[in-house]
C-alpha cells in the first residue's frame, strides 16, 4: 500500500491550522509543515498533531517553498493543503485506487467561499467551485512565484476529495500577491497564465480599468483549447467590463465567445448581467438586447450546475432563478417573478427570501 503525507507551509495560522489538520489527519500517513515566520501558536499547533516541523525564510515565492516542503517528505505520495482549506468529503479509502497509479496528479475539489453582499446588514456568503492538483506523486513539484501550479509532465485527474476554503474571507492578501505577479511578469511579460493571476488580483481589489488591461494581454496569449483557466478568465474579463461601464467592448467580448463558452452556465449569467446594465446606462442605444435578458437566464437553468466548469455556485441555479424574478417583476409579471423567487428561496438563496417576505408572499 502506498503511503501518504500531508505537506503545508505556514505561516501565523492559529486561527484554522487545527480544524485543517483535524480533519486531514484520517486521511494521510505523515504530516509535514514548513514555516515561514510564524510569531503566534501556528508551529505548537502543528507539533500537538504529530507534524514534523521545519523552518524556512521566506523569500516571495510560494512554488519554491512547497517544493522546500515537498522535500521533507519521504512518502510515495503527498496531499499539498493551506491551512485554511477543510475536508468536507472523501476519505482514505476512497483515493487508494487512484494512488495505486504513480503517473498522474490528483485535483481536488474545492469551494471557494467569499462574501458576495448583505441582506438585513447579515454578510451573504458565496461560493465557487475550484479545481486544484494537490494529489501529487513523490518527485512532483510547483512552479509560479504565487498562485503556484503543479510543475508535471503527468495528466492530471479528479479524485473524490472536497475542501471548504475561507481564506478569501479574511483578506488582506491581494496587495502582497500583486507585487509578486509584477514582478514575475518582468520576467515573463507574455505568459497568460500569470497575466490571467494579475487581473484576478486587480479586479478582486475593486481596479476594474487596471484589471481589464491585463485581461487584454491575457486574451490575446491564451491558447484556444488546453488552458483550463481560460474560460473563467473571459468570464471575470466580462465582469470587469462591465464594472468599467464598457459596454461595447463587453458585447465584442460575448460575441466572439459565445460558441466557445455556451455550455457555461457562469458565461451566460454574466451575458444577463451585461445587457441589464448596459440597458440601464443608455436605454436608447442598447433597447435591443431587452429579450436578451431573460433568454440567458433561462439557459442558465437548463445547463444548471456544473462544479467542473469552476465557477460561481448558483449561476446555473438560485442566483439565475432569483435573477429572473427580478426580470418578470420589473416586467410587471408577478406570476413568474413568484414562481423564480420561491426557486430560488427553496434553495436557501437569502435575497429571493427577503424579497418574498417584502411582497407579503
Amino acid at each position: 500500500m502506498k503511503t501518504l503525507g500531508l505537506v503545508m507551509i505556514v505561516k501565523d495560522e492559529e486561527r484554522c491550522l487545527g480544524k485543517c489538520l483535524e480533519q486531514a489527519k484520517g486521511l494521510v500517513d505523515k504530516i509535514f509543515i514548513t514555516d515561514t515566520g510564524s510569531t503566534d501558536r501556528t508551529k505548537e499547533i502543528a507539533a500537538s498533531f504529530g507534524a514534523a516541523v521545519t523552518d524556512y525564510i521566506w523569500n516571495q515565492d510560494f512554488a519554491a517553498a512547497r517544493n522546500f516542503a515537498l522535500g521533507q517528505s519521504d512518502c510515495d505520495w503527498n496531499l499539498v493543503l493551506d491551512a485554511d482549506e477543510y475536508l468536507i468529503k472523501g476519505t482514505r479509502r476512497d483515493i487508494e485506487p487512484f494512488m495505486e497509479n504513480m503517473e498522474h496528479v490528483g485535483a481536488v475539489e474545492r469551494k471557494d467561499l467569499y462574501v458576495e453582499g448583505t441582506v438585513n446588514g447579515q454578510a451573504q456568503i458565496g461560493s465557487m467551485y475550484t479545481r486544484a492538483a494537490r494529489l501529487l506523486p513523490r518527485g512532483v513539484g510547483f512552479k509560479g512565484r504565487v498562485h503556484e501550479q503543479e510543475d508535471s509532465v503527468y495528466p492530471a485527474e479528479p479524485v473524490p476529495l472536497v475542501f471548504e476554503h475561507d481564506g478569501y474571507l479574511q483578506g488582506g492578501k491581494g496587495e502582497r500577491n500583486l507585487s509578486i505577479l509584477l514582478e514575475e511578469l518582468k520576467d515573463m511579460p507574455d505568459d497568460p497564465y500569470v497575466l490571467f493571476q494579475a487581473a484576478q488580483t486587480l479586479r478582486s481589489l475593486g481596479r476594474h480599468r487596471e484589471a481589464c488591461a491585463y485581461y487584454s494581454r491575457f486574451y490575446k496569449q491564451v491558447p484556444a483549447a488546453g488552458a483550463g483557466y481560460r474560460a473563467g478568465g473571459i468570464i471575470s474579463y466580462l465582469y470587469s467590463l462591465i464594472e468599467s461601464q464598457d459596454y461595447d467592448r463587453a458585447l465584442s467580448l460575448v460575441k466572439a465567445e459565445e460558441v466557445r463558452l455556451g455550455a457555461h452556465a457562469d458565461f451566460h449569467f454574466a451575458r444577463g448581467i451585461l445587457y441589464m446594465r448596459a440597458i440601464q446606462a443608455d436605454t436608447g442605444k442598447y433597447v435591443s438586447l431587452l429579450p436578451l435578458i431573460e433568454e440567458s437566464y433561462l439557459r442558465c437553468l437548463e445547463i444548471g450546475e456544473v462544479p467542473l466548469h469552476q465557477g460561481v455556485c448558483g449561476c446555473g441555479s438560485f442566483k439565475a432563478a432569483h435573477n429572473l424574478g427580478i426580470w418578470y417583476e420589473v416586467s410587471g409579471d408577478m406570476g413568474k417573478a413568484l414562481k423564480y423567487y420561491r426557486m430560488a428561496a427553496g434553495q436557501g438563496y437569502g435575497p429571493a427570501k427577503l424579497r418574498l417576505h417584502e411582497l407579503g408572499k
